[in-house]
């Protein structure tokens, strides 16, 4: 597909351009990073906030209520809830429309933890066709004029493949969009992203647009995506840790700008210091910020020659000073380095799922996940 061939993505009354979407990743998307994002894409682009379990949204946990909190400028506000049991989501999603404390609402059904498949939650829960459904018609039918949208993994593990029932349950219960991660739970992150599974599902479910995720490490990854595979539009994740100016480049790419100069480490450490400054003000505390900004700081550098000693003593930087004082001692210089743009965060492969005794006996069995799955977790 030429940049001119891509379509804006129609999330219910949301029209999304470039198609591109921040897939949620627990405390790495908060209002900074999303904000941090926006910048660099001239507003451009859907941006989801990190996963929000139901239950802790209907008790009004401190915490949670923090996590959903949206800056002024960001339009359409999107929430991603995850959630067990079918009563919990529809109660999470009516509060929200009740509120007006979001106009989207997407659906995870793809983590693949342990601690949330041992309880039949995330990317376990497509199995059970029944529940997954009686989940879906809670939150379409409280969402009132909401868009629902869901995200999802192929299937269990290669044996126990979900998405394409998955994806016509989907369309019957009225969700909007979905989103493939091409990869199964016992896949983790490992190995290689299926693209041609979401091709499966582009063909699969016509009706509604289909987003594809997995393996997306640059702006030609995502346009390569869609001519491959005919999905409607891309989810980044793990692609813009640590680089946050991806969603500019998808910009140029989709609008058929030339590639973008990639940044030399000055660049790098001004966004560095930018992001940090970001988390301290919504944390309300500088040394909390900088902190927070540490599990950031290898994801940044990557592949610069920054140096054993140096990394440790930016991982351990307590304030904005400390941080760039230790930034300006660097060959600030450098080109982009060969190389930088493969996989970060979690690369590791699982081969065995961890699920509820006798899950899967029965792929339509009535199953309910016990109220203790809704524990405070992540991923897609």
């Amino acid at each position: 597909m030429t940049h001119d061939a891509a379509t804006p993505l129609q999330i219910g009354p949301h029209t999304v351009w470039p198609p591109v979407v921040l897939a949620p990743m627990a405390g790495i998307t908060n209002a900074p990073f999303r904000t941090l994002c926006r910048e660099f894409s001239g507003g451009k682009g859907l941006f989801v906030s990190e996963m929000i379990t139901t239950r802790a949204l209907v008790e009004r946990d401190a915490k949670t209520m923090r996590l959903i909190h949206f800056d002024g400028t960001e339009k359409p506000r999107s929430i991603q809830l995850y959630g067990v049991d079918p009563v919990t989501v529809g109660k999470a999603v009516r509060m929200i429309v009740d509120e007006d404390l979001a106009d989207h609402i997407d659906l995870n059904f793809g983590c693949p933890v342990p601690k949330v498949t041992r309880k039949g939650g995330g990317s376990a829960l497509p199995y059970k066709r029944n529940l997954l459904r009686s989940i879906l018609r809670e939150a379409v039918g409280n969402a009132g004029s909401l868009p629902v949208t869901m995200k999802m993994r192929k299937g269990i593990d290669d044996e126990h493949i979900t998405f394409l029932d998955a994806g016509r349950i989907a369309v019957e219960e009225g969700v909007t969009a979905i989103a493939l991660h091409g990869r199964t739970a016992a896949q983790h992150y490992g190995g290689t992203a299926d693209w041609e599974a979401i091709a499966r599902l582009k063909e699969a479910v016509p009706e509604i647009p289909v987003l594809g995720n997995g393996d997306i490490w640059s702006a030609e990854d995502a346009v390569r995506m869609m001519r491959e595979t005919g999905c409607d539009g891309v989810v980044v994740g793990r692609g813009c840790l640590g680089r946050p100016w991806l969603f500019g480049d998808l910009v140029t790419a989709f609008e058929g700008g030339g590639a973008p100069a990639a940044p030399t480490l000055r660049e790098v450490a001004a966004v560095m210091v930018r992001h940090a400054t970001l988390l301290g003000e919504w944390l309300e505390s500088e040394e909390r910020g900088v902190i927070d900004f540490r599990k950031h700081v290898a994801w940044y550098t990557k592949g610069f020659s920054v140096g054993s000693e140096m990394r440790k003593k930016l991982a351990v930087a307590s304030s904005l000073d400390e941080l760039s004082a230790h930034l300006s001692e660097l060959d600030l210089d450098q080109p982009w380095p060969a190389g930088a743009d493969g996989p970060r965060g979690r690369t590791s492969g699982r081969n065995r799922v961890v699920l509820p005794d006798g899950w899967l006996n029965d792929p339509y069995d009535c199953a309910t996940v016990s109220a203790d799955a809704e524990l405070d977790t992540s991923g897609g």
